[in-house]
């Protein structure tokens, strides 16, 4: 099974060899890698090139990129989704943390059966070395404030095909949406890896500062209420409460 890990970044070049790197570590041996690049000037471009080139000829892992203007993170994890071939697809913009993530992932997922669409695990916030947050994610539904951690999650390639892309007319909360979207339906079960997998980089696009968090509660509030879930003002609360718990863990 191909899994094509999707990269996408923006003057980053202070993180994004950690990022690479720990693609690199990966023990998996079909991973596809699709990094698209929204125009950096940073130095982010040579570093993308340099990784190209080292993976060239490699059996194991293969390497597709891009750099171009592009209209923001969503419409780039888009266009990234549209260059990849995998059968199983993830967004990779922060830290595999084990050099078998991408194994358990795809063993868990082979465990459930056909009728699994997906897998996710738990995480971490990083903000250099010290960790900020630690989430357990579980198992839950959409309906009781859960989700999985975005991050974390690998998916059929059949789940984008029936439900569709991001939708970039979110500016903080089209992940959730995407997740909504198909998690709505009890039908679409995911495999759960009860171990921390991925660490996330600290600052995200939900999680930078209160304007950010405000403008993502209520795209969340949104994304329940257009995909016609009911109660979306409780769930979107219950949701809330789950993060601010999380933050009391450490």
């Amino acid at each position: 099974m191909k899994v094509s890990l999707l990269v996408t970044v923006y003057n980053v070049k202070k993180t994004l060899p950690i990022t690479l790197d720990s693609i690199e570590k990966q023990d998996y041996q079909n991973l596809e890698v699709v990094i698209v690049d929204g125009g950096s000037t940073d130095g982010t471009v040579e570093l993308i090139k340099a990784f190209a080139a080292r993976m060239e000829g490699r059996q194991t892992l293969s390497v597709r990129w891009v750099s171009e203007s592009d209209d923001g993170l969503y419409d780039a994890m888009n266009k990234a989704y549209r260059m990849s071939t995998g059968e199983l697809v993830a967004v990779c913009n922060d830290i595999l943390c084990k050099p078998n993530a991408v194994s358990k992932t795809v063993a868990a997922l082979r465990k459930a059966g056909a009728g699994c669409v997906g897998v996710h695990a738990d995480l971490v916030y990083v903000e250099g070395e010290r960790i900020i947050r630690e989430w357990r994610m579980g198992q839950g539904r959409i309906s009781e404030g859960w989700m999985p951690g975005h991050p974390t999650l690998f998916l059929r390639r059949t789940v984008y095909e029936k439900y569709g892309l991001y939708d970039t007319s979110y500016r903080c909360a089209a992940d959730y949406e995407f997740m909504v979207r198909f998690l709505k339906e009890p039908e679409n079960r995911l495999a759960y890896v009860p171990e921390i997998l991925v660490a996330m980089f600290y600052g995200g696009t939900s999680n930078a500062g209160l304007k950010n968090y405000l403008v993502s509660f209520k795209e969340g509030y949104l994304a329940l209420r257009r995909n016609g879930v009911s109660h979306p003002l409780w769930i979107t609360l219950r949701r809330s409460l789950r993060v601010i718990l999380q933050f009391g863990k450490r």
